[in-house]
Parts: C-alpha cells; structure tokens; sequence
C-alpha cells in the first residue's frame, strides 16, 4: 500500500514533521519531485534536521528511503547532506539509499541560468531559489537532460555535458557587460567537468533501478510513503501560473515521480497550516502586512529553510484550501501549527473571493485576476489556553476544536492529525496512516 503527503497551501506545510511522523510504520519513503529548492525541517530530541534532497525516512533505521526519477538531483548537495547525516551519527549508505538511475541532474550552469533568468525579468522576477531545479526540468522536458544513468557511465556522460555546456554557454554570451552571468572559460568547464565525475563514482553505488524496487515492495504489500516538495498551489499545471515550482505537487505527482501505479495509493494527506505563508512572488489575497503578520512570522518561525527568506503570512484561506484538496486528490488533513494561532482573538479565515462585489469561489487561472481577488473573512473566536502539551482531541481548547471543524467541513474531507508543536511527539493523531 501507499501514502502520498503532499502540501495544501504554496509550500512550507511542515510536510517534514508529517513524513517523519508516518515513517515510524513504513518500509519505503520516497521522494517522488522537485529538488533540493525543499526544505524538510525535523526536531527529534530536541535536535532540529533539515533535509533538502534525502528523504525524511532517513532518520528510521529500519526505512529505505528513494529519490525517484521525477526529482532532479544535484550531486554536490546529495553528497553533501549524506556527509553531514553521517557525522551526526545518522547510517546513509546504499542500503538505505536509492538513487533513481532515470532522475535527472542539476549542473552548475542549470544555477548560472536559472539566476541569469531572473535577472533578465527584473521586476517581473518569479522569485526562484536559483539552485538550477526549473532550467533542469527544462531540459528534462526538452529531451536534452543528463539522466543519473548516464552520469555515473563516463564514456556517456562526457559528451553529453560538453554538448549541452556549449550551448548554454551561447545563451550566457547574450547577456549585457556587467550582469554578473557570463559564460563558462574552458578553465571553468574542465573543472566542473573533473569535479562532477569524482561526485558521479561517489554516488554510483546508490544509482537503482527504484521503479523495480517500488514495483516488488508494492506487490510485496510493504509500506511505501511518499513525500512532495512544495504545496499543491504551487503546481505547474494547477498552481498561480507562473509563480510555481517546475514541478507536479499534487498526488499526480507521485504516481509519475515514482513509478507506482495508481491502484497502489490508499490514501492522500494533505497538509496545512493552521494560517497560511508563502515564499517569493505571486498572489496572496489574506496576506497580513501589518504586526500581526510579523507576529505569525516571529511565532512560527517563518523563514525559508532553504533561502532563509522571510515568509509572508496571513489568514488561513479555505478558499484556496478546497481548490488544493480537490486538484492534489487529497482524502484527509494534517494540520500543522494550531499552537501559533494561541493568545489571537479573533481569528479570521477567508471563505470566499470577491472581485467588484462579485462572488468568486475558488482560485481564477488568470494570475493578474486572482491577485485581484479580495478576501471574504468569517471571524472565529480564539483561545489562550497553552496546547502543546495536548494529547488528545477532546483535551483542546472549545474554540479550537470549532476552528478545526470549520476547516474539515469547508475543505470537505476529515482531520486525521493535529500537530501542536515542533517535536515529533507534539502530534495529535486521530487516525493510523497504514
């Protein structure tokens, strides 16, 4: 059976916390998207873990965690966290760690593109974390990309990079004196080139065939979960285009990411904030520019593990909430954070859009319309009872509880677990996810 955990808002969910949650029970956790531009935030004994590429399996002994062929994979991180896991004590070895052989790479001209991109957007910048994930699916989908089975056997790799450098290296030319994004000397493409094939002898011993391996431990009834990166309003296809990842981020996502077929999900759970954050560029309608905002920042510790950028926050949006449940299939809710909406009253919640007094009742497709879009509050009454310490539904506090029912009913699918602090055992589950 199979568990996908995908974020229900633009990113940033806590997915981490969830994943590492669930995995106690899994045999297998694979990442089925994305790049290292995730960051999974754990706390387990007190010690905090971020993970961007490893999945958050890694932290069970007894788990075999899986990079799948939908994420791109840059080698220098991946050996990097490897390294970093080990010193802490934590066993990354090719026992517990798969590489897809049909993932892609990122190089370090995917990451001079992606931030000379940007830079030639100026104002219109999307608002990417210029570690090379979008230019890598580019070339992914332009059947030019380098794939891990062609990386870690030299005789393919070589000509395939020096191909791909030289035209990338044409497109650099083009940028004006003084951007700061020039193109490659030979100097640089001999080094890069050298340095990459002694990460691709590091890494070929964890290099598999991980669609074979899902295929038997699937009909082997083992426990598989999977873990996205992002949030579902971030999607490339469902997502406020063209402020979204490069990726698919909902339940989509993981069947094409890994490999599995789709009789062997059981469930989708997504996962929200109990108020709403996001990162970079692109529309926010309960975006909180004021002290409370930076209340729910300062409180919640948002910034971005990957960037350290602040994030903005706001209002919960069930709006936008019931469009991620209905586009990433999700059956059931994690709701992250309940503990930072303690001491505010009243609490607000957006339930519907309104453009001109028109009734707009879930996310427009036109990105400059949606960004026009002016939140419809319902106020619920807060609480100041201190809850990170609940262990049980019944033990919150009246107001929460209401504030949670509101948020299944909008949504149209039940709560199955309620995280009330940071640390693992901070969770409230009203459910088993296997």
């Amino acid at each position: 059976m199979a568990v996908t955990v995908i974020g229900a808002q633009f990113g940033d969910e806590g997915k981490g916390k969830i994943v590492d949650l669930f995995s106690q029970t899994a045999n297998l956790v694979v990442r089925y998207q994305g790049g290292n531009n995730a960051g999974h935030t754990l706390v387990t004994g007190g010690k905090k873990t971020v993970l961007h590429l490893i999945p958050s399996g890694v932290l069970r002994p007894h788990t075999l965690n899986i990079i799948g062929n939908g994420v791109v994979i840059d080698p220098e991180i991946c050996l990097q966290e490897i390294a970093e896991l080990s010193e802490r004590g934590i066993e990354v070895s090719s026992k517990n760690l798969k590489l897809s052989d049909r993932a892609h790479v990122i190089f370090p001209y995917h990451k001079r593109l992606d931030l000379a991109r940007e830079f030639r957007r100026g104002e219109l910048a999307i608002g990417t974390t210029g570690r090379g994930i979008g230019p890598a699916y580019e070339d992914k989908i332009a059947r030019r990309g380098i794939r891990m089975v062609d990386f870690v056997d030299p005789k393919k790799f070589a000509p395939l990079f020096f191909a791909r450098m030289a035209e990338i290296n044409d497109f650099l030319t083009t940028l004006p004196a003084g951007s700061g994004f020039g193109s490659f000397v030979s100097s640089e493409v001999e080094e890069i080139f050298h340095r990459y094939v002694a990460y691709a002898e590091k890494l070929k011993p964890y290099v598999a065939d991980t669609g074979q391996i899902l295929d038997q431990a699937w009909r082997q009834n083992q426990r598989i979960l999977l873990e996205g990166a992002q949030g579902a309003l971030l999607d490339v296809d469902h997502g406020t285009y063209p402020y979204v990842t490069s990726s698919s981020t909902t339940a989509g996502g993981s069947i094409t990411g890994s490999g599995l077929p789709v009789k062997a999900f059981t469930d989708v759970v997504g996962v929200t904030k109990a108020y709403a954050t996001r990162v970079g560029s692109g529309p926010f309608p309960t975006e909180l520019k004021d002290a409370l905002g930076d209340r729910l920042r300062s409180a919640g510790g948002e910034y971005g593990a990957v960037t350290g950028r602040p994030r903005r926050c706001g209002w919960l949006d069930l709006v936008a909430l019931r469009y991620a449940v209905h586009t990433g299939s999700v059956t059931t809710l994690a709701v992250t954070k309940l503990d930072i909406l303690t001491g505010i009253d009243p609490i607000r919640v957006c339930v519907d859009y309104k453009i001109e007094d028109v009734s707009v009742d879930t996310i427009p497709a036109d990105g400059e319309r949606y960004s026009h879009c002016q939140p419809v509050y319902r106020e619920f009454a807060g609480w100041s009872e201190d809850i990170t310490q609940t262990e049980t539904l019944n033990a919150l506090p009246k107001n929460a509880r209401i504030y949670l029912d509101a948020m299944s009913e909008f949504s149209g699918v039940p709560i199955g677990w309620i995280s009330v602090g940071a640390a693992r055992d901070q969770t409230i589950a009203l459910r088993e996810v296997f």
